[in-house]
């Protein structure tokens, strides 16, 4: 009986002993991993990628004469949004208030944040003029937290030695994407916080609701 006692106490001990041993391997495995993912995706690599892709794109469609404000819409739709964190976006612009929103209700905040941040990203685009020559340099001072990173692009055009400052808000689950961009100093998520909670505030959540809806049934 002492035996089997032994033996099976044995077992337990090593039993303990493996399933740390597999808890640590896994955790080295996911330090690796992510060191890997810091080499080779590194968030001021992304950003930089999203800006010059974009900017480009807008450069051949002044080049062919086709900037209207449609084509630069067009533009951000299959460029842009594709980087695009818009649930992180809306949860900023709502934070307090998420939570209060069924499904349907949190779709039509969607939606119109969709909307907005087209127009508004369109609105920056529109700016950029002459764009013969682009440069876009990564400033070295990125800001991280957890999976989140602010990144600031300096961007000069042409022999222009104005500086052009764009930052980039990002967070990464499977790779970087933005979530808001401040331009000229103005977070537009920020910007729609700020609306959100100011038009709440004096009349509800119900009413922001119902006028938001009533927007988008008017486009």
């Amino acid at each position: 009986m002492k035996k089997i006692i032994t033996i099976v106490a044995i077992f337990f001990i090593n039993s303990i002993f493996a399933a740390s041993s597999n808890t640590e391997k896994d955790n080295t495995t996911n330090e690796v991993a992510q060191s890997v993912i810091e080499i080779i995706d590194p968030p001021g690599a992304a950003a930089l990628t999203i800006i010059v892709d974009s900017l480009s794109s807008l450069k051949e469609l002044k080049k062919h004469n086709q900037s209207t404000i449609e084509n630069i819409k067009a533009l951000i739709n299959v460029k842009l949004f594709p980087h695009l964190d818009v649930n992180t976006a809306l949860k900023i612009s709502l934070k307090g208030y998420w939570e209060d929103l069924d499904f349907k209700q949190r779709q039509v905040f969607y939606k119109y944040i969709v909307q907005s941040l087209v127009n508004d990203y369109a609105a920056i685009l529109v700016t950029y003029d002459n764009l013969d020559s682009i440069n876009v340099s990564v400033d070295p001072e990125i800001v991280r937290k957890d999976n989140r990173a602010l990144v600031k692009l300096r961007i000069t055009f042409n022999d222009d030695p104005k500086v052009t400052i764009v930052s980039l808000k990002m967070i990464r689950s499977n790779r970087w994407k933005v979530y808001d961009v401040v331009f000229s100093g103005v977070s537009l998520v920020k910007n729609y916080r700020s609306q959100f909670k100011s038009y709440i505030r004096r009349n509800g959540l119900e009413a922001l609701v119902e006028k938001i809806s009533n927007k988008l049934d008017n486009v």
